[in-house]
């Protein structure tokens, strides 16, 4: 497939999202003369998504996982713009955004997703889900504001209610999170509840299917089942969490638990938008695209990262995984593909190369599966992968500073200083 290169002028990209996907893609344009590159995003920074559930219990400030994207973006030839999507039309080429609208020659939606809480309104009314900086932050303030309630209870069954947290989705989050949790309750809370040290709660986690992580290798399965449980966390497989109201999560299998938290990380729905016809979307609400990430019905339209799905790929006959990295390849590969596209070369479809998958559990605890679970790590060498990635995965030298510095605290103290409660 080749294009014509003669009286080739400079075109608009608009993108919409500046999580990974959108973020590569811009960086990766910012020397190409041919085009004009708008990053459109709600947030006017950008956040490493896979270290969020540190933010929301304590262990890392915010800043040490975002930066602002205005100095990101200082001496390249890139725009920012902090709005909103709220329409598309894909006929007059123009996207209106609550504070105007922007025409554009491309547009690529980079726009990733949001949680998905399958119908359940009491869920979605009551639980907490952790999806972005502001989430993460609610989060640390009613998980401190909760312990500091039960610190003053006076009845026995009000402080156990109060104490014990249901994490929904065995995930990554999920597992994340209860290992945090987890690590908290063993070192910390005596330390700054001394109330509580005798009633610390119950910590469960809960998942729909046979096994936490379930994508990855059985030998992971069992070693993260096994260090949840040695720090405490009760493991329910097999079974839905069907309603959260009054402070009872409800479960499938009819069993209930009281419980005042429950923190949703079940799963996610792409973003969606009006203007985008119903035939262009697939599984997950995801944008159809085909082996380049053009959406199907439309042009000049492009979908990459979470909201992106291509069911051309063989390996990936569902769409590939919604992941850091494959956004971030998504990204590279197009702008590629756009160099080309001015230089009049052909395209090159979009293969995904899977690194592997991982995941931290507590403090000390890691798992990790390398090119397709052939090889397998966990103890120290996993903790040293996962450490070492996503430190270098953060977008600043001054984010991995930071984030360094806490860990290292954290780890030679089992402790944090950043429980405190900030309103906005």
């Amino acid at each position: 497939m080749t294009h014509p290169t003669a009286n080739y002028t400079k075109k608009r990209i608009v993108i919409i999202g500046g999580g990974f996907a959108g973020l590569n893609l811009a960086q990766r344009l910012y020397k190409n003369k041919n085009y004009e590159v708008i990053l459109v995003d709600k947030n006017n920074y950008n956040y490493f998504t896979p270290l969020l559930y540190q933010v929301a219990t304590g262990f890392l400030e915010p800043s040490s996982i975002s930066y602002p994207f205005r100095k990101l973006f200082r001496n390249k030839q890139i725009s920012f713009r902090m709005a909103e999507l709220l329409r598309v039309d894909p006929e007059a080429q123009i996207v209106y955004l609550n504070d105007g609208e922007l025409s554009y020659d491309h547009l690529v939606f980079a726009a990733g997703a949001r949680t998905n809480f399958y119908g359940i309104e009491s869920v979605e009314q009551n639980a907490i889900s952790l999806k972005g900086i502001d989430d993460g932050l609610r989060m640390r303030n009613a998980l401190v504001k909760t312990l500091e309630k039960a610190a003053v209870a006076t009845s026995t069954e009000m402080r156990e209610k109060l104490l014990t947290i249901v994490i929904a989705g065995g995930g990554p989050t999920g597992v994340e999170v209860a290992g945090m949790l987890a690590e908290m309750k063993k070192y910390i809370l005596a330390k700054d509840y001394p109330e509580l040290s005798s009633k610390p709660g119950k910590l469960y986690i809960v998942d729909g299917g046979p096994d936490l992580l379930a994508p990855m290798s059985d030998k992971t399965h069992s070693e993260t089942r096994k260090a949840l449980q040695d720090l405490g966390v009760q493991v329910i497989l097999n079974t839905h969490v069907k309603g959260f109201i009054n402070g009872r999560v409800e479960f499938s299998n009819g069993e209930i638990i009281e419980a005042k938290t429950l923190i949703w990380a079940a799963g996610i729905i792409a973003n969606t938008f009006d203007g985008i016809p119903a035939t262009s979307l697939g599984m997950g609400k995801r944008m159809i695209t085909d082996d380049f990430n053009r959406v199907k019905d439309l042009s000049n339209i492009w979908a990459i990262g979470d909201i992106s799905v291509q069911e051309t790929d063989s390996v990936y006959p569902k769409g590939h995984p919604q992941l850091a990295q494959v956004a971030i390849q998504m990204g590279r590969n197009l702008a590629k593909n756009f160099d080309a596209l001015a230089r009049g070369k052909g395209f090159k479809p979009f293969k995904y190369f899977d690194r592997g998958d991982m995941a931290i559990v507590g403090r000390h605890n890691a798992v990790v599966d390398l090119f397709k679970h052939k090889v397998h790590l966990s103890g120290f060498a996993a903790l040293f992968v996962w450490l070492f990635i996503h430190l270098i995965s953060l977008v600043n030298y001054n984010n991995k500073i930071k984030t360094l510095y806490n860990w290292a605290v954290a780890f030679m103290t089992r402790d944090q200083a950043l429980r405190m409660v900030f309103k906005g």
